[in-house]
């Protein structure tokens, strides 16, 4: 009799967590589902992963395959229980869950016995399985993310014909965009994703926001921040400037002295949402292209008057 290598029909290793064997056997009964695998061995692998997933998933008889594999069964490829061998999770026709009703390999039922069921047909009208879970991307310009709006998203499902062959569909639907969603945060459609099987629930739609660039503002996380040019004059006198948000014009103060790249924090101006975020305003010294003669005198009595004034001193040069 041939051993099995349930943690190789898996492909995990030895001491995977439940939640891996899980993953992976999801992975593999999609794969080679006798309703979507065009490969001829697919009902093979089909079995051969749920038995593996049968054994690997309940504690008990886990233990008891680790205890076999310790003893050395399985080195040569070929197996006979241990003399006296006796499995503490034997169990008549009831029992089975994900993998139920399925026509086992002789090496299992010479571990756990059990006998022979239906058959795979039977394995594979009783399995039922959840749908995968879709992933779409939305763009948005950053006024409607703002704002919140109501938007049209394409993604593409595998769902099963009348005939039972699975087939991609494009599928439209009108999505309300809350406001406050920022760039890559995702909204979750619960059962709009691909069917399940065997009367499984459907997967889930998951969209992930990607803002467009916009001419004015950048996003750092909920926060808003924008260049805000300023005369050297408003500057350096101070001034009341007219500056644009995402949700209207507010009235900056610019204080006296200030320099370029000094940040100016407006409160709750940035994207909305339970802790809102602020925009950013950044100074930017703006000179003119060209000054006139009577500007450039003035420049230079103004560079006579604070020739003690050294913007580099900073840098020992």
């Amino acid at each position: 009799m041939e051993f099995k290598d349930y943690y190789a029909a898996l492909g995990v290793k030895e001491d995977a967590s439940p939640d891996e064997i899980k993953k992976a056997y999801r992975k593999l009964a999609r794969k080679y589902h006798p309703d979507i695998s065009k490969e001829d061995d697919a009902e093979d692998k089909f079995k051969d992963v749920g038995e593996a997933y049968e054994v690997l998933k309940d504690p008990e008889k886990r233990a008891e395959y680790d205890q076999l594999r310790t003893y050395g069964a399985g080195r040569s490829g070929h197996f006979e229980p241990p003399p006296g061998w006796e499995s503490a999770s034997r169990f008549g026709g009831g029992g089975y869950t994900e993998a139920d009703a399925g026509q086992f390999s002789d090496f299992f039922e010479s571990i756990f016995g059990g006998g022979r069921h239906a058959g795979f047909g039977g394995f594979r009208q009783n399995m039922r399985m959840r749908g995968e879970d879709v992933h779409a991307r939305l763009a948005l310009f950053l006024e409607e993310a703002y704002s919140g709006c109501e938007k049209q998203v394409q993604f593409e499902v595998t769902e099963n014909d009348a005939r039972g062959l699975p087939k991609r569909r494009t599928k439209t639907l009108k999505v309300k965009i809350p406001a406050g969603m920022s760039q890559g945060q995702h909204i979750r459609l619960k059962g709009q994703g691909a069917p399940g099987f065997g009367g499984g629930e459907a997967g889930d739609l998951f969209i992930e926001v990607d803002l467009a660039p916009h001419p004015l503002f950048t996003v750092d996380g909920r926060d808003v921040v924008m260049t805000l040019p300023v005369a050297p004059w408003e500057a350096a006198l101070g001034a009341e400037v007219t500056v644009p948000t995402l949700g209207s014009r507010l009235k900056v103060k610019v204080p006296r002295g200030a320099t370029g790249g000094q940040k100016l924090r407006l409160k709750g101006k940035g994207l909305p949402g339970k802790k809102p975020g602020d925009q950013i305003v950044v100074l930017q010294i703006a000179l003119p292209r060209k000054h006139d003669g009577d500007s450039e005198a003035l420049y230079r009595k103004l560079a006579e008057a604070e020739k003690g004034f050294n913007p580099r001193a900073h840098l020992n040069v």
